[in-house]
């Protein structure tokens, strides 16, 4: 049975305009990043160069979309990036892009690439369905602060995506918690690329299509399914 995504009316109604794709993977072979996992994010970067022809990465119209949606939860846009933009300013930086594992390079290869905020999740460690919200404050967020697993708390208001044990992503996709995140011994996975206008459909799509071939590549006998664009 197929992972249940949950947008909820108090998120589209803050932002009428997103939308997401999501890509469910079973089968896959993750492991240490390589040659070929490096590759994409080099060219990856690259691709980012060129479309932002010299600008920084939030004066491009996506990710201004983005920054005025995390200001409308109450989160400082500048100071809690968005995950492609804080992916794309590390590719522009001199240190370059992390080099994480086979499955996470992939996706953010393509996040970066497309300037859209992509993230995965271990199916096999997410409890029930997952669903986009705004955050009461009490739902528990484990993660790790000093070398330790700590619990904290989102923001009343802040929008969270969660599962039933709890939140899976602060400030919709600035953090993701450990918990739910690709190890290389990840089998089973859900990516899912985040969009707000002015971003089109036919984008995402075409985001999501790459995503797909590029899992395809590393996990030769992968069964990927890729879902139309929901809001």
């Amino acid at each position: 049975m197929a992972l249940t995504l949950t947008v909820a009316d108090e998120v589209t109604a803050l932002a009428p305009g997103f939308t997401h794709l999501a890509i469910e993977a079973h089968g896959l072979v993750n492991g240490p990043s390589d040659d070929h996992s490096s590759a994409l994010l080099d060219d990856a970067a690259r691709r980012l160069a060129d479309r932002l022809g010299g600008r920084a990465p939030h004066e491009d119209p996506h990710m201004a979309a983005w920054r005025e949606v995390y200001t409308a939860f109450g989160a400082k846009p500048s100071r809690t990036r968005n995950s492609a933009e804080a992916l794309a300013k590390r590719a522009l930086a001199d240190g370059g892009l992390p080099r994480i594992n086979l499955l996470v390079d992939v996706y953010n290869a393509i996040s970066v690439a497309h300037l859209i905020p992509v993230g995965g999740e271990d199916l096999d460690r997410v409890s029930g369905g997952m669903r986009l919200v705004r955050a009461t404050g009490d739902e528990p967020f484990t993660t790790v602060a000093a070398g330790a697993e700590t619990v904290e708390h989102p923001e009343p208001g802040e929008i969270v995506w969660c599962d039933g044990e709890g939140v899976t992503c602060r400030r919709w996709n600035w953090r993701q918690g450990p918990r739910t995140r690709l190890t290389e011994e990840s089998v089973n996975a859900i990516f899912l690329l985040e969009s707000l206008a002015p971003m089109t459909d036919g984008e995402l799509r075409a985001a999501g299509a790459e995503l797909a071939e590029s899992l395809e590549k590393v996990s030769p006998g992968a069964r990927i399914t890729v879902r139309e664009p929901g809001r």
